[in-house]
């Protein structure tokens, strides 16, 4: 077994904050809770702080770019009179692995509800039949229990509802277009996030209480469903502000992502298959009964495990989805975006078969937060793909991260809320600095971001085993010995730094578990181990020697 402190070797080469700053040559700014990241979970997180309080919102690009806004499926929730608490707990935990928090589970399965339907009341319109919200299933429900809006289009509307909501409220900022660098750590309390722009520069934003909500990893793959932003850029701050993490081996791929040449890398809703898609190989084979009996509706890791198999099988680089079968008036109307997005490469998906594989999804390990979103750090609380919140386990069912983002915002802005409203007005700067560092050689940050993604795809994706992992390792480490030191100021050099490093936690999680569990299929170690593995896995730069 590996020594649990193979982390640390990294260590030395991970600095505190990644600029430069002066607290006399800086800009300052005080908000009684600051939120880092503009998706679901932040923005719900927004809503929950208190009138008398001010809140400010910082969203990396325009508020609209997030994982969250891209969502397709849906958001489950127990909403139809024939279904369950009991059964959708059961769904939750029997995709995790073994590795879901019962407690954390029964909590935002019951809470999930009155989130939905305060997304309702607040004007969100999902799709109805007949006057009553018009459920669907996906891979690992046993019963019809997602809300989903504009057929396929889920993240957009939700976003636009909610955003709206949020630019109602008068104590709400929101700073579009900042990038935030790092968090504020004094005595062992986060007191606020360096930030800058291009029109303001650096700006030290000083809060009584912060939330972290700026999730997303994806983009350290070659294949992602996930947007441009999500450079992991939160996880990465949190492990420089010494935030203990956990279970950073269980990166979610998603088994449909469109595979065309040229274009980006669409994701194709599990709904499809809820609907009645089916999965074929290159030469029309319906292959995933060979592999599970609950065939196109298998939880997301035994899906995606089983198209690269039969990728393999067939030496083809990508199987098909086919809806040939299905009533082409309501394929083009449930999945009008999809329909859209394939008919500007020549695909009818009505008629033609989509050529799909997996791609990186979701995030499933993260910071450590309790129930209310708190982190090991006083003052910082966290929400949504940024976290290993004990919902997910080792594989996140479908459906289930959006509703997670909203009763964990929901909450982390509530107790930051409180905390906030306990604490006296102080507006004072800290003599933090962090001085400039001597010159470095000019690099080709594209070249090694494009290397970083098709390794973590080479080696620490879909199939793993202990000879790639060491290779990624050593390599990631090679990298990070002349990446970090180097102090960029650019948002480009900085992502770059975020995702080296980020990587390079995954890729040493994932060569600690040796098992396969949930999305971590270990070729060297297929079987799940009860006796060694069943329990999480949490890593801290700050613990180690």
């Amino acid at each position: 077994m590996h020594d649990t402190n193979i982390v640390s070797r990294m260590a030395p080469h991970v600095p505190r904050y990644l600029v430069p700053f002066h607290p006399k040559s800086v800009s300052h700014y005080f908000t009684d809770v600051l939120i880092i990241g503009g998706g679901i979970a932040g923005l719900r997180a927004a809503l929950e702080v208190d009138p008398k309080l001010s809140a400010l919102i910082l969203s990396k690009e325009q508020i609209q770019e997030s994982n969250s806004n891209y969502a397709q499926g849906g958001i489950a929730g127990v909403l139809d009179d024939e279904d369950r608490f009991e059964d959708h707990a059961a769904d939750t935990i029997t995709a995790g692995g073994s590795l879901c928090d019962k407690k954390v589970v029964d909590l935002v399965v019951q809470e999930g509800p009155e989130c939905i339907r305060e997304l309702i009341r607040w004007g969100t319109e999902f799709d109805r039949v007949d006057g009553r919200l018009a459920l669907t299933r996906e891979g690992g429900h046993g019963r019809d229990r997602i809300v989903h809006a504009l057929g396929d289009a889920t993240g957009k509307e939700v976003i636009r509802s909610i955003v709206e909501m949020v630019r109602s409220r008068r104590n709400i900022q929101i700073w579009q277009n900042e990038f935030t660098q790092d968090l504020i750590v004094h005595d062992g309390v986060c007191r606020g996030a360096l930030a800058s722009d291009e029109k303001h520069g650096r700006t030290l934003i000083w809060a009584k209480h912060t939330i972290l909500a700026a999730g997303g990893v994806g983009q350290i793959y070659r294949e992602s469903t996930n947007p441009s932003v999500a450079t992991g850029d939160g996880i990465a701050m949190a492990l420089r502000a010494g935030a203990e993490m956990r279970d950073m081996e269980f990166m979610q791929f998603h088994p449909t992502v469109l595979y065309i040449a040229g274009s980006s890398r669409s994701l194709i809703t599990e709904a499809v298959r809820g609907e009645g898609g089916h999965l074929v190989d290159r030469s029309g084979y319906r292959f995933m009964k060979d592999y599970d009996a609950r065939g196109e509706l298998a939880p997301r890791d035994v899906v995606s495990q089983s198209i690269v198999s039969q990728m393999e099988l067939t030496k083809h680089p990508n199987v098909y989805l086919k809806l040939d079968h299905l009533d082409a008036d309501f394929v083009r109307n449930r999945f009008p975006s999809i329909y859209a997005g394939c008919k500007k490469f020549g695909i009818d998906i009505t008629s033609d078969r989509i050529p799909v594989r997996p791609g990186a999804h979701y995030m499933i390990g993260g910071i450590s937060v309790d129930t209310n979103g708190a982190t090991s750090i006083p003052n910082l609380w966290a929400a949504g793909e940024v976290t290993s919140s004990g919902l997910h386990g080792a594989n996140r069912l479908a459906s289930n991260s959006l509703l997670e983002g909203l009763v964990y915002g929901k909450r982390a802005g509530r107790h930051a809320s409180l905390g906030a409203l306990a604490m006296p007005d102080r507006f004072e700067a800290i003599n933090l600095q962090h001085p400039v560092a001597g010159p470095s050689e000019p690099l080709d940050l594209g070249d090694i971001r494009n290397s970083l993604k098709s390794l973590m795809w080479r080696n620490v994706g879909v199939r793993r085993d202990a000879r790639g992992l060491e290779d990624a390792i050593d390599t990631i480490e090679a990298w990070c010995r002349y990446v970090l030191p180097h102090q960029f100021d650019h948002p480009a050099g900085w992502e770059l730094q975020n995702m080296l490093i980020v990587a390079q936690v995954m890729a040493r999680a994932a060569i600690l578990r040796e098992e396969s569990r949930g999305v971590h299929l270990r070729m060297d170690f297929p079987q799940t181990d009860d006796t060694h593995w069943n329990h999480h896995l949490p890593l801290r730069l700050s613990d180690l020697p």
